[in-house]
């Protein structure tokens, strides 16, 4: 094919672009992604052009009308755009003029392809940004009824990847359920900043046309005007903050993964996977391997890698608007994809895993890790915290050194450490009186892991 298409931009230029140099700058192959949100922006903007009479009426229905022929085309397959076309703007716009005629060149009248690609920008972010607080919301409901379903399951809490303490499995999960929380809520917030319209600022200065920047924004859905043009056409601000949000995301799925692979491992053994989501050995027959929670740790890092990225692109741009901005679709548009397949698949993976009840139950009551609920049994008994820890130091050094659990060390035993000990030393030791000992608010006993789950299930309705 020629490389002979009209570009855009070529007026004033007397030689045509150098073929190498087009291949090289061309981005159709990129933002071909956007054709639904250019075409919605221009149909607002040849709306707005023909209310404020800067175009009539007819022309209008025929660029609208024209417009949807194009989508229709590029949806369908029937038109593919390719490399000597430039970007998607120029694929659109002169595919609409071989459709209609004339009429289509003043579509881009009072537009400048800045605040034309804003304005797709912030639809695109709009548009994921809904997908993935949708997403998040369907992976917090998961944790809903896995928490429910264990709430009563009692389990190790760990710090430092050691047994810490007992703990409702239930407040396991409702704690990835908070985590997520706030990620909806960044999403959110970021929405209000995201849904501002960018059309009318043109190439940074605004237009001499009379264009009513108020209605574009209205019939594009937006909930606001830019408050400055330089600003309007410059900012990358919200496609930042969007791969920032989605890397938080996808820490917090890489965190969740480790716990599965972890769980999953024949030395942890407390958690099953379907082998719908496992892989085998190409080698070693008995292996059963925990892949999707491996390729979404893994594919964590490419979206940290996106947010350097877009960083590095833009520390060092003056305003306003430079051609190096078109590099942040490769980043913006790979991080939704990245973060919305890992929301989804790790929450149908997360709906085909369980618990092995019966293996904790037998771990969790023979287990050092009631020590907590010796030093507090002393903190009752007056006996100052720090003492009451180096007085259960010595009986967990005591029980290792015996090789007995704490449950069975004999009341005349601890009391050669305290004699603050009675018969009621016993009835802290025992992992539900552990759990649901727990007073504070958020904790980890039964009680409080049901008011988690309910509070969070009346915020649903």
């Amino acid at each position: 094919m020629s490389n002979q298409k009209e570009l855009l931009w070529q007026s004033r230029f007397s030689q045509p672009f150098d073929r190498e140099a087009l291949k090289f700058s061309s981005s159709v192959h990129v933002d071909g992604l956007l054709y639904r949100e250019d075409i919605q922006g221009s149909i607002a903007h040849a709306t707005m052009l023909a209310e404020e009479g800067i175009i009539s009426g007819e022309e209008a229905g025929q660029i609208v009308e024209g417009l949807r022929a194009v989508e229709q085309e590029l949806e369908s397959g029937a038109l593919v755009p390719v490399w000597e076309d430039e970007d998607i703007h120029t694929v659109i716009e002169n595919r609409l003029k071989e459709l209609i005629g004339p009429a289509a060149g003043k579509l881009h009248s009072g537009r400048s392809r800045n605040d034309q690609v804003a304005t797709d920008t912030r639809l695109y972010l709009r548009r994921n940004i809904d997908c993935l607080t949708g997403l998040i919301a369907g992976m917090q409901s998961t944790l809903l009824d896995k928490a429910e379903r264990y709430s009563r399951t009692i389990m190790f809490g760990y710090t430092h990847l050691q047994r810490a303490q007992p703990m409702s499995a239930g407040h396991y999960y409702m704690a990835w359920h908070s985590m997520f929380g706030r990620d909806a809520s960044r999403l959110s917030d970021l929405r209000k900043r995201a849904n501002v319209s960018p059309l009318g600022a043109a190439a940074f200065a605004g237009s001499t046309l009379p264009l009513n920047t108020a209605r574009s924004a209205e019939l594009l859905g937006f909930e606001g005007v830019f408050s400055n043009s330089i600003d309007a056409v410059s900012d990358r601000d919200l496609v930042i903050e969007f791969i920032s949000a989605c890397a938080t995301v996808m820490m917090h799925l890489s965190r969740f993964s480790e716990d599965v692979i972890l769980w999953s491992s024949a030395e942890f053994n407390y958690l099953g996977i379907s082998d719908a989501f496992a892989t085998g050995s190409s080698i070693m027959p008995q292996k059963k391997n925990a892949d999707i929670a491996e390729l979404v740790r893994g594919k964590t890092g490419r979206v940290y890698g996106n947010l350097m990225n877009i960083l590095t692109i833009m520390k060092g741009l003056p305003l306003s608007y430079n051609r190096d901005m078109q590099e942040d679709k490769p980043p913006l548009f790979d991080t939704a994809e990245t973060t919305a397949q890992s929301l989804s698949i790790f929450r149908r993976m997360l709906e085909n895993t369980w618990l092995n009840e019966e293996r904790l139950a037998r771990l969790t009551a023979d287990d050092l890790s009631l020590a907590t609920e010796i030093a507090e049994y002393l903190v009752r008994k007056q006996i100052p915290f720090r003492d009451a820890h180096r007085i259960t130091g010595k009986i967990v050094a005591y029980a290792i050194e015996q090789d007995k659990s704490l449950p069975s060390i004999g009341l005349d035993e601890y009391r050669t450490f305290s004699e603050a000990f009675d018969e009621g030393i016993y009835d802290d030791l025992k992992p539900d009186a552990s759990v649901n000992s727990k007073k504070t608010s958020g904790s980890c006993s039964f009680r409080s892991v049901e008011e988690q789950i309910a509070r969070a299930r009346a915020s649903k309705k």
